[in-house]
Formats: C-alpha cells, sequence, structure tokens
C-alpha cells in the first residue's frame, strides 16, 4: 500500500552541465535551492538582492532598464536608511551611502544577468503593499507602521503582464537566457489560510500561462512536492510552516533529477564523497593513518583546484588539520 502520492515531473531537454551558469531569485526557498547547489560547486548567485516574495517586485529588479533607486521609496526607521524595492539587509546611515549600495548592487547583478544561462525564479505570495499615494508595489515595508500601507492582491494578469515586460528586456540583454519558475512550499499564514490559498492559486495560475507562451520558461513543481508528494506535518520544522531539512533535501533531490546532466549527477555524487571525507572525525587524530588520510584528501582537493574548482576553504582546512595533528605528536 502506497502512503504518498507520488508523481512523475515532466523532463526537460535543457539539462544543467559543469559550466552552466545559474541565478536564484525570489522567496526563501530560492536559497534553499540556490546554497545547495553552491555547496555542490555549481556556479550560482543565489538570491543577490535578498528574499522577494511578490513577483512584480523580482520583475522590476530584474529589468535592465532599472538602474536608479526610486527616491520615493527611501525610508528612516530606527536610525537606519532602508529602500521599499529590496530587502532589509540592505540599509545604511545616510541615504546617499545607501543609495550607492544599491546602485552598485543592481550594476553588479545586472552584469551577471548578462552571462547567465538560466534564472530560478521562486514566486511567494500574490499579496502586495504600496505606499498610500504612490503607485508602486514595495518588496517590503521594513516594519514600518501600517497605517502607512495599502494591501492589494495582484491578479493573474497583472503577473503576465508585468513578466511579458520584463521578459523581452531581458532576451534583449541575454538572448540564451532560460528561466525556471517555481511556487514557494512556505505557506503564508499570516495572510490567513484562506487568503493564502487564493494568493497560491494566483501565482500557480500564472506560472502554468507564462510557461504556455514562452517556449524557453519551465516550471518545477516545488509546491506541488510538498503538498501532494510529502503532505505530512513531520516534514515541516516546529513552526509548521517552513518545510525542514529532510523536505527541503527531497524537492532539491528532484530539482537535480530533472535538471542535471549525466556528467553533473557523477559530480555531485564524486563531491559528495570528498564532502563526507571532510566532515570525517578521527579516533586518533595524531595516528598516522589520519595524517595519510588528511594527504590524500589534500591531493584530491588541489587535482579539483587545478581544474578550475574553488576549494580554497576546504584546503585550508584540510591544512589546519593536518598542522594540528603534527602538533600532537
Amino acid at each position: 500500500m502506497e502512503f504518498r502520492t507520488q508523481f512523475a515531473i515532466e523532463p526537460t531537454v535543457h539539462k544543467f552541465t559543469r559550466s552552466t551558469k545559474i541565478m536564484t531569485l525570489g522567496s526563501c526557498f530560492s536559497d534553499v535551492i540556490g546554497k545547495r547547489l553552491e555547496e555542490q560547486k555549481i556556479s550560482v548567485s543565489v538570491n543577490p538582492f535578498g528574499t522577494l516574495f511578490n513577483p512584480i517586485s523580482i520583475f522590476k529588479l530584474i529589468h535592465p532598464l532599472y538602474s536608479i533607486p526610486d527616491e520615493r521609496l527611501f525610508a528612516f526607521h530606527q536610525d537606519r536608511w532602508y529602500h521599499y524595492d529590496f530587502h532589509s539587509q540592505f540599509y545604511a546611515e545616510s541615504q546617499q551611502a545607501l543609495r550607492e549600495q544599491l546602485q552598485g548592487t543592481i550594476e553588479d547583478v545586472k552584469g551577471k544577468i548578462a552571462s547567465l544561462d538560466v534564472l530560478v525564479i521562486t514566486f511567494g505570495t500574490s499579496f502586495v503593499y504600496q505606499l498610500k499615494g504612490i503607485p508602486s508595489y514595495l518588496a517590503n515595508c521594513h516594519k514600518m507602521p501600517s497605517h502607512l500601507f495599502e494591501r492589494d492582491l495582484l491578479s493573474v494578469k497583472d503577473i503576465c503582464k508585468a513578466f511579458a515586460s520584463t521578459y523581452k528586456a531581458l532576451k534583449e540583454h541575454n538572448p540564451n537566457l532560460r528561466i525556471i519558475l517555481t511556487l514557494s512550499p512556505v505557506r503564508h499564514t499570516k495572510d490567513g489560510i484562506p487568503e493564502n490559498q487564493v494568493s497560491k492559486a494566483i501565482l500557480r495560475a500564472a506560472c502554468h500561462y507564462l510557461v504556455s507562451d514562452y517556449e524557453d520558461v519551465e516550471y518545477f513543481p516545488s509546491y506541488e512536492l510538498m503538498m501532494d508528494d510529502l503532505r505530512d506535518y513531520r516534514f515541516y520544522k516546529a513552526d509548521m510552516i517552513h518545510p525542514n531539512d529532510v523536505a527541503e533535501q527531497y524537492i532539491y533531490e528532484r530539482f537535480a533529477e530533472t535538471y542535471f546532466d549525466e556528467a553533473l549527477v557523477q559530480w555531485t555524487k564524486d563531491w559528495g564523497k570528498i564532502q563526507r571525507a571532510l566532515a570525517h572525525r578521527p579516533v586518533q587524530e595524531k595516528s598516522k593513518a589520519n595524517q595519510q588520510f588528511l594527504e590524500r584528501l589534500l591531493s584530491d582537493l588541489q587535482r579539483l583546484s587545478e581544474g578550475g574548482i574553488s576549494v580554497e576553504k576546504e584546503v585550508g582546512d584540510v591544512l589546519a588539520k593536518l598542522e594540528k595533528t603534527k602538533n600532537l605528536e
């Protein structure tokens, strides 16, 4: 008897290789996918704008013509300057310093997008906020008083229309760019459970139409894997809202199965062995066997470095362990 509703994910001919350049953007689940790619030494830029929940804010920041932050959207709160288009990780003690920080980030991301192969975008919510009197949807309210804002709910049409403009500009900026859309499996319970379902339904419908309308846009079912395949509170963290490590790893593995080519799959297996070796704790640190083990591991890492893989941190850790074994003699 089966106790889960497993389902097949539509295969893609556009596989990731060792040289594929990726960027993840959007909700906190973009961090989950991005950081796991990063751990496996895959070329990825992880959520460079910080957490972004609604599609309009994401499209706005990655539009190649977006270069100067809207002056009306700077906010001063608790002795720091913030900007409503950006996550609260971006702040400064002066408005000018923040402006320069934001423009530097915008230009950096724009440069990376120009050479990207894949952009992975995770939508979180259809609910949006705008400052009263300023018709611009915000990425973050920065814990400012609620009376300053008006709440709205995006429509499928709103999302598709905003995407069309950004997509056109992105393809002019980088004709080879492919986009993978996904929906965050994190429920926004603060909006209300029924309201969250409406919000997710709008996002999912928008993804459906975007995939139908653009041949180089795909959808990966993160949300469906959580809601229909796992579908049990044992796969949630203690808050009963966020997927736990087991769920995140399972969804990531399905993502890898879908998008990694055979060579990349083999690489992740080989790198997994090295990661396990790096995590190994010997019973006797000063033993000759442990020194030989560390020397072999160092040799493996140095070969990877010669092949262009960034392993400086790992090499440093192993050298420190070798030095420690010598000091114990």
